[in-house]
């Protein structure tokens, strides 16, 4: 069955969509990890930054981090470190732009760009002697992971892959930000998107002919800058071609998507049907866990962090020899 169900249990002191989202970005300070940095050097003339954890010669895991993201991200060093214990290393991919320097080239990163991890794990190939054992995206890295595995199909060199709380389609979770409570969400990272613009091409000096400050929602940008910036025709052309959703039958790592139902930044129909799934994928849809939350426990001074215990044990795990016995 496509379906698991989900072992997670949301804390009783965290009820709903918006606390489950808010806590760990609000309350939860940042885990100390040793770390070492990498600089790519990119064909276009451009870079990105990696970021190393883990045993030096441990299988390696991927990360994709969420819009605006990066080592700094709540669920970042947590995980990595966790990673780590259990005798993996992890590759944190930083979209460009979300280093500690602005990129070369005016592009940066969006929800389909692809080429930049195929990049990463052509290094990883040459420079550890073998492909990643997997990837983990989380939101829009989510989107990026889950597009890319559709677009390689059967020539993923991946052995697995896991996306937390993604946005399926680009246009349901645009519109969805744009309503009640979740237009918090929107302002906070349109406010991002706005800074890490201004701080590349400062005030006026930009590719584009418009002040990024006047945008308010995520259309607005997407369409004024991130379509303009990458060749698309336009909001709708970026949407259409980068959502994931229809990449996903393609799509033949095993490969498990956790999402929840109460996500704020999605709408019901966002994620997909159990029949749009293919053999390989599984989907995990607990009723409560807000976006990129799913926090337990029965104490707010030892809160459980479900999804980091998760992504570990979807790494760690043999899969089952007949895939349809996925739990």
């Amino acid at each position: 069955m496509p379906l698991i169900d989900s072992a997670f249990r949301p804390a009783w002191w965290l009820p709903g969509a918006h606390l489950q989202t808010l806590w760990p970005a609000l309350a939860r300070r940042p885990t100390e990890l040793v770390t070492h940095r990498e600089r790519l050097e990119l064909d276009d003339g451009d870079f990105l930054d990696l970021v190393w954890s883990g045993p030096p010669r441990a299988p390696v895991v991927l990360f994709l981090h969420g819009l605006e993201g990066g080592l700094r991200s709540h669920y970042a060093t947590s995980t990595m470190r966790r990673l780590a214990a259990a005798g993996l290393r992890t590759c944190l991919l930083l979209f460009r732009n979300c280093g500690d320097e602005p990129n070369r080239l005016p592009i940066s990163y969006h929800s389909g760009k692809t080429d930049d991890p195929q990049r990463v794990v052509e290094h990883i190939v040459a420079t550890t002697g073998g492909p990643p054992l997997g990837a983990v995206g989380v939101s829009l890295g989510g989107n990026v992971l889950l597009k890319w595995l559709g677009e390689l199909g059967d020539r993923s060199p991946l052995q697995r892959a896991m996306a937390i709380s993604v946005p399926f389609r680009l246009d349901d979770c645009a519109r969805r930000l744009e309503r009640g409570f979740s237009r918090v969400y929107q302002h906070h990272l349109v406010s991002r998107l706005q800074r890490s613009y201004l701080r590349k091409f400062g005030q006026g000096s930009g590719p584009l002919d418009m002040d990024v400050r006047d945008l308010r929602t995520f259309r607005q940008f997407d369409d004024r800058v991130t379509a303009a910036l990458h060749g698309f025709a336009g909001v709708d052309d970026y949407y259409a071609r980068c959502s994931s959703r229809p990449f996903i039958a393609s799509i033949r790592v095993p490969t498990l998507i956790l999402q929840a139902r109460n996500d704020p930044f999605m709408t019901a129909d966002t994620p997909p049907s159990p029949a749009e799934l293919p053999d390989k994928v599984w989907l995990e849809m607990p009723a409560d866990g807000g976006h990129v939350g799913f926090i337990g426990g029965r104490n707010p001074l030892r809160a459980q962090y479900y999804l980091e215990q998760r992504i570990v044990d979807w790494f760690t795990r043999p899969l089952p020899a007949d895939v349809s016995e996925m739990p």
